[in-house]
This record gives C-alpha cells, sequence and structure tokens, in this order.
C-alpha cells in the first residue's frame, strides 16, 4: 500500500526518482513493471500504477459499453493514453512529454501514494485543487463521510 505525499523534481529530460521508501515495494509488487495514464477524475493528475492494478481498471472500463460519450472519454483517458514505464538503473521514470503537457507537469511535482496506485500533480494545480476542496468541504460530505469513524 502507498501512502504519503512527496514533492519531487522534474529533470530536464522529463524524469523523477521514485522515493526510496517505495522503490523495493514496487520491485517486490510488481518487479518495477508500471502503467502511466491520465487520472480517471481530475484534470491535471497522472496516475502511476502497478501493472496488474492498472490492468483490472483496464478489463473493468473496456467493459463499459462505446454508445456512451463518457465511457469512451473514460476508456481514452485510462487506456488509450496508457503507457508502460519501468524505473531505470538510478529509480527514475520517464514521463512521456504528451502526459507531462496535458497534466500541466512542470519542474516542481507532487507525487501522492493513493492505497494502490500513485497520484502525480503539478505543485500548483495541486495546492490550489485542495484550496477549493477545503471552500467546498461542508457543502460536498456524502452520507458515507458522514459515517466515517476517523
Amino acid at each position: 500500500m502507498y501512502f504519503g505525499e512527496t514533492a519531487i523534481s522534474l529533470d530536464a529530460k522529463g524524469r523523477f526518482a521514485i522515493p526510496t521508501r517505495y522503490r523495493e515495494l514496487l520491485e517486490e509488487q510488481c518487479a518495477g513493471r508500471l502503467v502511466l495514464t491520465y487520472s480517471a477524475f481530475d484534470s491535471g493528475a497522472l496516475w502511476l500504477s502497478p501493472q496488474e492494478h492498472w490492468e483490472g481498471m483496464r478489463d473493468q472500463v473496456l467493459k463499459l459499453g462505446t454508445f456512451e460519450p463518457a465511457h469512451r472519454g473514460l476508456q481514452r483517458r485510462l487506456v488509450g493514453s496508457a503507457t508502460p514505464v519501468e524505473p531505470d538503473g538510478s529509480g527514475r521514470i520517464q514521463l512521456p512529454a504528451t502526459l507531462r503537457q496535458v497534466a500541466g507537469l512542470e519542474k516542481n511535482i507532487v507525487l501522492l501514494g493513493m492505497g494502490s496506485k500513485f497520484e502525480i500533480w503539478n505543485e500548483t494545480t495541486l495546492a490550489r485543487m485542495r484550496q477549493e476542496e477545503e471552500r467546498n468541504l461542508k457543502d460536498s460530505v456524502s452520507e458515507e463521510m458522514r459515517n466515517l469513524v476517523l
């Protein structure tokens, strides 16, 4: 399980180093085979998933009927834009230029461990989104959230 937040800098070639605390776990869980794709829900974010986890998402998404525009959009985001990646000998992942550009990833990014996958955000975009979530928190609390004991 991945959790935590790490501020990272992209190098001039669009690479970032996987934090050392995740490297051994990723090697054990997926032999370093990862898949990078757009977030299904948040513009400006990428998902980095172990290949097996991504394949489970892929299979669910591809079962959706293609007559619905929202289904086709989700299939394009998660499957059509997916790129297999593996850390190099220094633990770095190359972010393809197209994914970096659409997600607005520049020099300063944030890697968030989100359980079974990671989210990759532009540092400024994530800060702005968090401010918006904070402002809207009272209005967006679901029944499931009300029942949580935190």
